[in-house]
């Protein structure tokens, strides 16, 4: 390893959580996490405390995405404020008790890292969920991962728009969503399980303190949400076209087939130039009306001096 101003450590990244479970029927990551509860040698590395938690035992029970409420958007400030209860949503009560034990953010007991474990039924491979352009920790760990990781799947990040969507960032600093697919939910799959556990395990090794020279990521931001057409009593008129089903990361021309109705018509994508769908006909974004999201390429730099480490983790 090479020492100069340009080299960053990341030696206080030193309590890491893995979590499986936000959505209870995500297979992959509930049957990782309930395995290294039991023998958690393989993520386990010198200097670094990893704790595998499952965070939505009831819904994990019962294999469904939720019990009251979704989870992974249970994370705000008025839920995380609100006065404790049996009368509050049980997500709700979930997240309350998260973050007592997770963080709250900014507070010396807080992880340092947390990485939370999801499958989609969409055909996204391995994507790794970012919300802030600016958190180069991430940036760093993206980079880390796509040099050291050799899978059958491609490893994407998505910037989204709606800082609701990475719940967790009320917890911690450093975040990541992991998204692994496509995979049905209430199934397990081996190839996404073993996709999902190697990922893990090279982020354990990120995690370690190693120097990280500046670097660019090639990332996909999220423009839009776009749902299904729907007639005037909200019904749902038209399916993903034939030929952008299981297309996830493929560029979507103007002009190109987007949805088909039901007696067979195309309904063509109107948009002002290229973009790349993903998401795509994901079955639990149904009752959220969105059929995908549009997303459109950029690079992001990651130099992540020492100062901005701190600086991130102070605040």
């Amino acid at each position: 390893m090479t020492s100069s101003t340009n080299v960053s450590r990341f030696h206080e990244a030193r309590r890491v959580a893995i979590f499986g479970g936000t959505h209870g029927n995500e297979m992959s990551g509930v049957t990782l996490v309930n395995l290294w509860i039991q023998n958690g040698k393989e993520i386990q590395r010198k200097g670094v405390e990893t704790k595998p938690f499952i965070t939505n035992p009831r819904a994990v029970e019962k294999c469904t995405r939720y019990v009251d409420t979704d989870l992974n958007r249970a994370f705000t400030t008025e839920n995380l404020s609100a006065p404790s209860g049996d009368d509050l949503p049980y997500e709700v009560q979930r997240a309350q008790q998260i973050n007592e034990t997770f963080g709250p953010k900014g507070s010396p007991e807080a992880y340092d890292v947390i990485f939370d474990l999801h499958n989609t039924t969409s055909n996204m491979g391995c994507t790794l969920i970012l919300e802030s352009s600016k958190d180069h920790f991430n940036l760093q760990m993206m980079h880390y991962i796509k040099v050291n990781l050799e899978s059958v799947y491609s490893l994407s990040l998505c910037r989204f728009l709606n800082k609701n969507m990475i719940y967790l960032k009320v917890l911690n600093v450093f975040i990541s969503g992991l998204e692994v697919g496509p995979q049905p939910q209430g199934v397990l799959r081996s190839n996404i399980f073993e996709s999902m556990s190697e990922d893990d395990v090279v982020c354990c090794l990120y995690c370690v303190g190693l120097e990280f020279p500046p670097c660019t990521v090639d990332v996909f931001r999220v423009s839009e949400k776009m749902d299904y057409p729907r007639d005037t009593n909200g019904n749902i008129i038209a399916m993903v076209h034939p030929n952008l089903q299981d297309c996830d990361w493929e560029p979507l021309n103007p002009g190109d087939p987007m949805f088909q109705t039901f007696d067979g018509t195309t309904i063509r994508y109107e948009g002002a130039g290229t973009v790349y769908p993903t998401f795509i006909n994901e079955a639990a974004y149904y009752e959220k009306q969105q059929a995908f999201v549009t997303t459109r390429r950029e690079t992001l730099a990651a130099v992540f001096p020492m100062t901005q480490l701190k600086k991130n983790i102070d605040n």
